[in-house]
């Protein structure tokens, strides 16, 4: 079992579980201040990205349904 569990929400977030840390383009890490659950936007709207914060309500739409990827490239 993975210590990380990421759930596509539809019409919404990317909801995180597990052990956490996030850090930005230059390696410098968000203070999450402990917490083991949080949510990423995926629609672009959030004022508090990369975290959502509910703004997809606006008008994303996504169903998240799980599916095989292709093969990958060697």
């Amino acid at each position: 079992m993975a210590s990380t569990k990421v759930i596509v929400n539809n019409n919404g977030s990317l909801k995180i579980e597990g052990d956490l840390e996030i850090v930005d383009a230059q390696g410098n890490a968000y203070g999450l201040q402990g917490r083991t659950v949080l949510s990423l936007c995926r629609c672009g709207q959030s004022n508090n990205k990369p975290f959502c914060d509910g703004s997809h309500k606006n008008g994303f739409e996504h169903e998240g349904k799980a599916f095989e990827l292709p093969p990958r490239k060697v």
